[in-house]
């Protein structure tokens, strides 16, 4: 499949952004093969994504970012153009439990996600041999109470030492500290074991399970300070029973959570999520 640009777009909404971002593309005989826009009424805010054929255009993103810079400024946007040719590196987080780690792997290498995971970092050691099997490097930093500012540190150093784009917290049950939190803001992606805003924190299968409900699901977001509460990109449910126990809710939960954040970290591969506020636009 050729690859292409993406440009992904967001401003005050007003007329003729359309106009001129077309006119802009049509100027370099840009060939567009997928165009998405929203407007949001009630914040006056507008978001655009648009894919071009990179063929079509007559040089590099350097020389794009240079030429489109005058619109941008015009229009107050928020933008960047990304090539789907570079794959963006992925770190996988996890702990102990493997549903989400092994069907991260899977898609990735059957090439269902088109990214490259450069190393997978846990706080145990249960999960080595299956990442190592994909000649992924596989770190192991234990967290605890006594040595988290030097644990997180490390955690840090290799996030930069490979060059890392996305984190995806595949089921890593610990807390990210803020300066983390901060530093990679809209980079790092938390897969949640249940419908959120409901039954946020520890224990949601539990906390359902006491509250008698009759759906159970999951929620993939953005990491920020608030514990649980960051910018939503993907959620789905599945319905339970009286009769389901916890372990029943728990064996169910896991088909959900893994669809959810594969689907998540897909979007954001792909460049179709846009954060404004506390929100996104998916661009399906």
């Amino acid at each position: 499949m050729e690859h292409t640009y993406r440009l992904v777009i967001s401003c005050p909404d007003r007329t003729g952004i359309v106009a001129k971002v077309s006119n802009f593309l049509s100027t370099y005989n840009g060939w567009i093969t997928e165009a998405s826009h929203h407007s949001d009424t009630h914040t006056g805010w507008f978001f655009m994504r648009h894919e071009i054929k990179a063929s079509s255009i007559p040089f590099g993103l350097d020389q794009f970012r240079i030429a489109f810079e005058p619109i941008a400024r015009e229009f107050n946007m928020n933008w960047h153009i990304a090539d789907s040719a570079q794959p963006k590196k992925v770190v996988l987080m996890c702990s102990k439990e493997s549903h989400c780690v092994a069907d991260l792997l899977h898609r990735w290498h059957s090439g269902e996600i088109n990214a490259e995971i450069v190393a997978v970092i846990s706080n145990h050691e249960d999960l080595r041999r299956m990442v190592e099997w994909h000649d992924i490097p596989y770190h192991c930093i234990s967290v605890n109470q006594s040595n988290r500012d030097e644990a997180f540190a490390e955690i840090d150093g290799l996030i930069e030492q490979y060059g890392t784009e996305v984190v995806v917290l595949a089921r890593y049950m610990q807390i990210l500290p803020s300066s983390l939190c901060e530093k990679y803001a809209g980079r790092v992606i938390n897969i949640h074991h249940s419908f959120l805003p409901s039954f946020a924190g520890a224990r949601p299968y539990h906390q359902a399970y006491s509250r008698g409900v009759k759906l159970i699901g999951a929620t993939c977001h953005y990491v920020t300070q608030d514990l649980d509460e960051g910018p939503i990109i993907e959620q789905d449910v599945i319905r339970i029973s009286h009769s389901d126990s916890i372990e029943d809710m728990v064996r169910k939960g896991k088909d959900v959570e893994k669809s959810v954040l594969s689907r998540g970290l897909r979007a954001h591969i792909e460049d179709r999520v846009i954060t404004y506020e506390n929100k996104t636009v998916v661009f399906s």
